[in-house]
């Protein structure tokens, strides 16, 4: 049987499976969207630009990602979706389109005392096993190396039942783990100062313990009180040896204490677990206060601060151990592991090599991977999670990037629009939000939402290629091309803050007069030492505020009235207004709807499915009690009021019978940093990066201090916003403050009268400074890379 055979000269038709090259999103309204419907074409590089608060992470986090990560949990069973975060759809008539989406978000990385950089990745992993393999002596397996499991021991007798007959034998375990015993793996110890913990004067029922939360007779303090162990009513003072062992270091034990069972425990390591194995960065400001003035860290004495066992540091492969691996800086671990020839271990050997190289290739070679990862700044933390992603041979996946370039210095940036484009080239689609002119540039499809921020945002103004954008006349478009020139006169100090052989982290000792009354501006690399120059040599004494990039922590019930403290003079205004208490005007405290807890929605759980809100029936979402609607003050009640922008109550409060002169003051200082579109009730959580940190500057800006140092100030802020912050600067200079800024945005350079340029570069190839004078001597000497660059950014 034969086969005819032909050719056909047609050209074959589209495939319908090639017919689906678009992200189409119709009618998005989450947050402030206002129906919005776009178009993003897959396969290519689109960014999202617009005002800080325009929407451009509502469209791309909350809509499209979210949606995406939605139907991926989806995939799995219900069993194993239970124990996945749950995700409510967005709110979006048609999302078609969408491909899996990796977020590559400026989320802080944990900040457990234990993470570090290596373990954040698989670098530690690796290694571990790399030195279980070829470490000599031999000590044990990948867990020998790992400062996070114990060494354990035991024996005993098991009973079971085999063949119809019960048997008892005897069995016996042991594990052998890298942590260090003395400081059980963080590195530290701890010596307490037992007068801050109680007043030895007093009983127990005197409230003898002044630990936060221990105090006021709650459960914390009525565990000891009414234990049994100690006798309440004797003065600590005279407490007998087995007594105060009892109070202090009492092991573990279950009981019963006022009718509920608890497991009491001696007051210090009932401490240490609930307070002292937190970082104290992510503290709430109270407990942190108290644990800075009660609690000394030292370095530990027999690990040196590795975090590892003897026996883990014993073990050495050509002479390092794996404690020196973890401290030395990653892109000399890169050459050394390539010095390693093991051909039993080739592909460990190549994945180690790949990840180490990834770290360098990112601008991450300065790290070392026993870095904790709570001290990561938020632009190092987002490229630590795209390491992962770089070598991956994953191709038509959504890459989400939000403002990668953030504290990148303008060198740094063309490797990461490199790297994006990588990605993009390797068939994938890449959306990112940012404000960097430098990476706008690269965009195959930009989508620019506005035209303002918050109600006055949520609009696509254009959509388009970035020429398009440059001759669009919106407010993105007009200010692509704004550059900042050189001052033609600058400030004369009015003293100097003298720093002498500052050494933390990489800096060399390093001399540096910063002078004051100025605004001096402290540049170079990612990496360079600003950070430890400026945060770890200027002394926190009083009159130095600092504002740096830790990140602001809110429930849903926080806004910006409560967070700036805005809310306890609106309280007061009110409660003297209308004779009442104050609490009532609180909908976290007595003013709050029974019904819904004064959150204003009524959440119901559905288990593995996305939990249900539904805004409250009784108060309408208003989150008090109609009673306490019944107040007013200057005609408005105090849902109205929280219902108001910054703007609008700033006007409010400013005249008139509401006149409120401290809350009058706080709203001012809300509208200087350019959040006058704000909604004084709006939640935290839903605020943008940009917004919170001008949010957190505004906080500040209270504070009275005759230096303030601000660290990256302009990130997440919009071009046009950027002349908005010099202005404020510029204010806070005339009215005799001194301002320290860490920067990489050449218009805050440009705008300085000092600068002091770190470098030559990152790690152990900076710390030095390169550089000391005006921004015009800068560019007019061209001799560091931050030179070159500010004079290509003002054009000379």
């Amino acid at each position: 049987m034969s086969m005819a055979s032909r050719t056909d000269t047609r050209s074959p038709a589209l495939h319908v499976g090639d017919s689906h090259d678009v992200i189409r999103v119709h009618g998005a309204r989450v947050n402030n969207l206002k129906d919005v419907s776009v178009e993003i074409p897959k396969r290519r590089l689109t960014v999202f630009t617009g005002v800080s608060g325009s929407g451009k992470s509502s469209l791309v986090f909350g809509t499209i990602a979210a949606e995406s990560q939605r139907l991926i949990n989806e995939t799995y069973s219900a069993f194993v979706q239970g124990f996945m975060p749950t995700l409510a759809r967005p709110e979006v008539d048609v999302l078609e389109g969408l491909t899996t989406a990796i977020l590559v978000d400026q989320q802080r990385m944990g900040s457990d005392a234990r993470s570090t950089v290596g373990t954040a990745t698989d670098a530690n992993a690796m290694l571990r096993i790399l030195f279980s393999r070829l470490g000599r002596p031999h000590v044990g397996s990948p867990q020998a190396f790992s400062f996070n499991v114990a060494s354990i021991s035991g024996a005993g007798a098991v009973t079971f039942e085999r063949g119809g007959e019960t048997v008892k034998e005897r069995r016996s375990f042991s594990v052998t783990g890298g942590m260090c015993p003395r400081c059980e793996g963080r590195g530290t110890v701890t010596d307490i100062d037992l007068a801050e913990l109680y007043d030895e004067s007093k009983s127990l029922n005197q409230g003898a313990i002044t630990v936060p939360g221990y105090t006021g007779g709650g459960w914390n303090s009525r565990l000891y009180s009414a234990s049994g162990f100690v006798d309440p009513d004797k003065p600590i003072s005279k407490y007998t040896k087995k007594e105060r062992h009892d109070f202090l270091h009492h092991e573990p034990v279950r009981m019963k204490i006022a009718g509920i069972n608890m497991t009491y425990e001696g007051l210090i390591p009932r401490i240490g677990k609930s307070m002292l194995s937190k970082d104290v960065d992510a503290m709430q400001p109270h407990v942190r206060a108290f644990v800075e003035r009660a609690v000394t860290f030292t370095t530990c004495p027999d690990c040196g601060g590795t975090r590892l066992a003897e026996a883990a540091r014993s073990s050495k492969i050509k002479g390092i151990s794996i404690a020196d691996a973890c401290a030395m800086q990653i892109s000399d671990l890169a050459e050394w592991v390539r010095g390693v020839d093991e051909p039993s271990v080739a592909p460990l050997l190549t994945a180690l090599q790949r990840s180490l190289d990834s770290f360098a290739e990112i601008g991450l070679g300065y790290l070392s991977l026993d870095r904790p990862s709570g001290t990561l700044s938020g632009g190092e933390a987002q490229r630590v999670k795209m390491i992962g992603h770089l070598g991956s041979s994953l191709t038509d996946v959504t890459y989400v990037f939000d403002e990668p370039t953030t504290g990148l210095h303008p060198h740094d940036i063309q490797r990461m629009n490199d790297l994006l484009l990588r990605l993009r080239d390797k068939g994938n689609t890449v959306l990112v939000v940012e404000h960097k002119p430098e990476a706008i540039a690269i965009a195959d499809h930009v989508v620019d939402l506005g035209p303002g921020a918050g109600p006055a945002g949520g609009t696509v103004c254009f959509e388009g290629t970035v020429e398009g954008l440059r001759a669009s006349g919106t407010i993105t478009g007009r200010h692509l091309d704004d550059r900042a020139g050189l001052k033609e006169t600058v400030r004369t100090p009015a003293g100097t803050l003298e720093i002498r052989g500052a050494t933390t982290h990489n800096l060399r000792d390093v001399d540096v007069d910063i002078p004051l009354g100025v605004l001096a501006v402290v540049t170079g690399v990612a990496g360079s030492g600003k950070s430890s120059l400026v945060h770890g040599s200027i002394p926190a004494r009083a009159g130095v505020v600092s504002v740096d990039q830790g990140a602001i922590r809110g429930s849903r019930r926080s806004n910006p009235a409560t967070y700036t403290g805005l809310l306890d003079p609106i309280r007061k205004a009110f409660a003297k207004a209308n004779g009442v208490k104050a609490a009532l005007f609180s909908a976290n405290s007595e003013g709050a709807c029974p019904n819904c807890n004064g959150t204003g929605v009524i959440y119901t759980d559905l288990a593995m499915m996305a939990g249900v809100a539904t805004i409250c029936e009784v108060c309408d979402g208003k989150r008090f009690q109609a009673s306490v609607l019944d107040y007013h003050l200057g005609g408005r009640d105090i849902s109205e009021v929280l219902a108001m922008s910054v703007t609008e109550a700033e006007e409010f409060f400013g005249a008139g019978e509401a006149r409120t002169p401290a809350a009058h003051a706080i709203l001012g200082r809300l509208a200087d940093v350019g959040l006058g579109y704000l909604s004084l009730g709006q939640p935290l959580t839903t605020l943008s990066g940009g917004e919170r940190q001008r949010l957190k500057l505004a906080t500040h800006m209270a504070a009275h201090g005759d230096v303030y140092v601000l660290d990256e100030p302009t990130t997440g802020l919009h071009l046009a916003d950027v002349e908005l912050l010099l202005g404020l600067l510029d204010r806070l200079v005339d009215s005799g403050k001194s301002v320290i800024v860490i920067a990489h945005h050449q218009a805050v350079m440009a705008h300085a009268d000092w600068i002091i340029d770190l470098g030559p570069g990152a790690g152990h190839d900076g710390g030095r400074i390169v550089f000391e004078g005006t921004p015009a001597d800068l560019v007019a000497a061209r001799s560091t890379l931050t030179g070159e660059y500010l004079a290509a950014y003002v054009g000379t």
